[in-house]
């Protein structure tokens, strides 16, 4: 489509500037009075999406897996052997250095986090909750649920930008000179909720680089890595391989699960680590298990078959996911572009929009949007403690509503950031 030559908000006169308010509250007002009911708040596969697995409610085929194993029963703490020789060829690494665990990923990364406070890793000198403070470095925009992770242990967080190719290196290399900052998070592969990957350069250098934290870690969170939304696949970075041959073999832990590829509260979740990380984490966690949901397992190895097998499954999530980004990208394009108020992220893959509007409007759009029936994810909920500085980050999650209700909550978002906008550069709250 033609993009809009609409003049810059900025560059109206006072009173082209009062007329450009007065036709938004008209058009904010209709829009109340259509009555809708959206939600864009978190990215939930839809009902479509999870049809895509209905299978699964009919397997396992038998009960043991390719070992003999009887799956039903106590044991396998690691989890079985063929889904985890399946998400290594999918995770660039190693079966070994795999775990297939239960259905939830933020589980394994809590689990870590609470051991490494409470035991500390391989070469930590001391438990880090024996630490005067214990910091964090976080990517921002980024994953809220990472950062209430953190703040749920009083872990400081400290944020850097999160660039189109990853985080800022220059920042975080500045951080990890203090020895109390002991991990970071990332999202790596279509991140939460910029759409960003972390070019092989980056990650590179988050391997390599010198931290005066010897037991450092970097939370790997490659919760989207076969997530693609057009035909040009991005490659997540071997991030194990590169911090392998750098020198620091343990420092990054990753994570994956199926939550968003099969069923989102029955899926597998994936650690995948050195051996020693392995070992640890195993070490650890035969306190709290006597194994997986094995059962479950078997279901998922029956049911992709091979990794190839993913990879083809996910593309038929591709098929439901691309055109409802393509219609945010639309409406918004169409609504705001050349207004000089708003920018937005065009992921090739993952689950969320990125929108960055007028600085100091964000909340006010979030409220619109609110009294004209569309949920939102809360302003600032992508940055930690949940604040924004410039009050501008809005995630957009558009996965779960069918098309014709993305197309409807995306057109009143737009007539949302535009009264916001107006608002604010005329001087007014409406």
């Amino acid at each position: 489509m033609t993009e809009s030559t609409a003049t810059a908000l900025s560059s109206l006169s006072p009173a082209e500037l009062e007329a450009f308010l007065e036709t938004q509250r008209t058009a904010y007002a209709a829009l109340k009075d259509r009555g809708l009911t959206l939600d864009l708040t978190r990215g939930k596969p839809s009902v479509e999406q999870l049809d895509l697995s209905n299978e699964l409610l009919s397997l396992p085929r038998g009960h043991k897996d390719a070992s003999g194993t009887d799956v039903r029963n106590y044991g396998g703490l690691s989890g079985i052997t063929e889904l985890r020789q399946m998400f290594a060829d999918l995770l660039w690494v190693e079966t070994e250095q795999v775990v297939a665990g239960g259905n939830s990923s933020l589980t394994m990364m809590h689990d870590c986090l609470v051991q490494l406070l409470l035991h500390g890793a391989p070469d930590s000198p001391r438990p880090w909750g024996q630490e005067e403070t214990v910091k964090f470095v976080c990517p921002v925009p980024g994953y809220d649920r990472h950062f209430t992770m953190l703040a749920s242990y009083g872990i400081e967080m400290l944020t850097v930008p999160m660039n189109d190719d990853g985080p800022d290196v220059a920042a975080v290399r500045e951080l990890v000179k203090d020895p109390a900052v002991k991990g970071m998070w990332i999202v790596p592969t279509y991140a939460n909720p910029s759409g960003s990957t972390c070019s092989q350069e980056v990650a590179s250098a988050l391997a390599s680089m010198e931290t005066a934290a010897p037991d450092f870690r970097i939370f790997w969170d490659n919760a989207y890595a076969f997530h693609h939304l057009t035909e040009d696949e991005a490659k997540s970075a071997d991030i194990i391989t590169l911090a392998s041959g750098s020198g620091h073999p343990n420092r990054p832990i990753m994570f994956a699960s199926t939550s968003k590829i099969t069923f989102a509260g029955s899926g597998v979740a994936f650690l995948a680590a050195s051996k020693a990380n392995v070992d640890w984490y195993l070490g650890h966690q035969q306190f709290a298990s006597i194994g997986p949901d094995k059962v479950n397992q078997l279901r998922h190895v029956q049911f992709f078959g091979t990794a190839d097998g993913v990879r083809e499954h996910m593309r038929k999530h591709r098929e439901i996911l691309g055109p409802k980004f393509a219609a945010v990208d639309e409406a918004l394009t169409s609504a705001l572009a050349g207004r000089e108020v708003a920018t937005w992220s065009k992921p090739s893959g993952g689950y969320f929009v990125n929108l960055d509007v007028l600085d100091g409007t964000a909340s006010r759009v979030v409220e619109l949007a609110k009294g004209a029936g569309i949920a939102l994810t809360p302003a600032g909920a992508s940055f930690p403690l949940g604040h924004d500085p410039r009050d501008r980050n809005i995630r957009l999650a558009p996965s779960f509503p069918v098309l014709d209700e993305v197309e409807a909550a995306m057109a009143g978002v737009a007539t949302c950031v535009l009264l916001a906008a107006a608002e604010k550069l005329a001087g007014v709250r409406g």
